[in-house]
């Protein structure tokens, strides 16, 4: 048997993406594909496209080379939240368009050649994590994971099998059963939630249901940008048109798309800034014009980005102490905000109820009860949500909630299916 890896595995995920290795015989740990990161084998999902140059950068090159051109040119985050958009077909960057497709590509593609480099081969065949539901409209699901397979072999995939994250991550856990246990694993992200139940031990895994809801990491930020972020930028104006009587509001879909960590960047359309201009010029209150230059300043300067990180820093912070400050300095916005645990958890408590919802509906369909678990597993960045965990170890006993890898979960559970694929000859090399 060869002693070289024959597939690739690749976590690509909405805020985060990695990629592991394997052989019929064995599985290879996340590998070091970026330099820039703090950890080298998590490489952030983002792209940056400079304006004077040709090259795009992704991950830690992405944001160091946003930084360093003054933040001009385009940055994109959160591309795996449009798979499901069949709306969203393609975009203009400079002078050339380019297809969804071709945007997840491009990070498929920074990964695969990145373990090419580090493991001195070239590998085009690959296991592929998505996640249990991209959508709960089972047409916008087949288009994503249609979509996906196209990007795979846009960067230079020739086989690729998908396996649901959930699964892989379950795949996962089942290393740290001595005995067989009843589980459930809870796969909390930045675009998705995602559960299995299943029987593990003994080095093997039943899966008996997955489930998962398109609400995680992202929807918590944008809770915290509606309730308390946005106003500072016109989410309340109030403003009536020339000759017309009715006092108008920011619209609700406009809101949606600003309190979206992956289409508030997509708002520096002309026709978006026009009706700005427009909403600002005809303001009841000289504080409402005041709040619409900001959100101008956040769109035309393309600040998006650093907003959101600043959000989720707040986020984070809560989940430690029960109050933080959300704070962002640039010039013409000054923001500062007390936000206290409670009250994020008030803003989030809709996603919240999302996600517990879906667990429920996952054990249901799995037609186990809460008291049969044995254990509950955690992975994934937004498992550090406590009002997330604390909701679902309300149901099934604190005493069963684990926590397992936070990003390393899903990634080696991916390569331990290619292995086992490899071994069944059911993916070919």
């Amino acid at each position: 048997m060869s002693s070289a890896p024959l597939a690739y595995a690749i976590d690509f995920g909405t805020t985060n993406s990695l990629v592991a290795a394997a052989n019929a015989e064995r599985t290879w740990p996340p590998l070091a594909i970026d330099a820039f990161a703090s950890d080298p084998s998590v490489l952030r999902s983002i792209l940056f496209f400079p304006e004077e140059k040709s090259q795009v950068l992704c991950g830690g090159a992405a944001l160091r080379g946003y930084a360093e051109s003054g933040m001009r040119g385009r940055l994109i985050r959160s591309i795996k939240r449009f798979l499901p958009a069949a709306t969203f077909s393609e975009t203009r960057i400079g002078a050339r368009r380019y297809s969804l497709e071709e945007l997840v590509a491009i990070v498929l593609r920074h990964l695969r050649e990145g373990a090419n480099r580090v493991l001195g081969t070239d590998v085009r065949v690959a296991v592929i994590g998505r996640p249990a539901r991209f959508s709960d409209e089972l047409e916008a699901d087949n288009l994503a994971a249609a979509r996906l397979e196209r990007a795979a072999a846009l960067a230079g995939f020739e086989r690729v099998v998908l396996c649901e994250e959930p699964v892989a991550a379950a795949l996962d856990c089942a290393d740290e059963q001595a005995e067989t246990e009843l589980v459930m694993v809870c796969d909390l992200g930045g675009g998705t939630s995602d559960f299995t139940v299943a029987r593990l031990g003994g080095g093997r895994t039943e899966v008996l249901a997955v489930g998962g809801v398109a609400v995680a990491g992202d929807a918590l930020d944008g809770s915290l940008m509606r309730d308390h972020v946005s106003p500072y930028f016109g989410a309340r104006v109030a403003y009536r048109m020339p000759f017309g009587e009715n006092v108008l509001t920011f619209p609700k879909p406009l809101l949606e798309k600003m309190c979206s960590p992956a289409e508030l960047g997509l708002l520096d359309r002309r026709d978006v800034l026009e009706f700005l201009k427009t909403v600002k010029s005809f303001a009841l209150k000289e504080e409402d014009r005041e709040r619409m230059d900001r959100l101008l300043c956040l769109v035309e300067d393309r600040l998006g980005f650093q907003v959101f990180e600043a959000i989720d820093a707040v986020k984070r912070a809560l989940s430690a102490e029960h109050s933080a400050a959300f704070e962002f300095s640039y010039p013409g916005i000054e923001i500062t905000e007390q936000v206290s645990r409670a009250a994020f958890e008030r803003a989030a408590a809709r996603t919240i109820e999302r996600i517990v919802g879906r667990f429920e509906e996952t054990l249901a369909n799995a037609n186990v009860g809460p008291d049969e678990l044995d254990r509950v597993y955690f992975t994934g960045g937004t498992a550090q949500v406590p009002a997330i965990v604390a909701a679902i170890a309300e149901r099934v006993g604190a005493h069963k909630v684990a926590h397992v890898r936070t990003f390393h979960a899903v990634i080696q559970g991916l390569a331990e299916r290619a292995r086992s694929l490899l071994q069944s000859g059911a993916l070919p090399s």
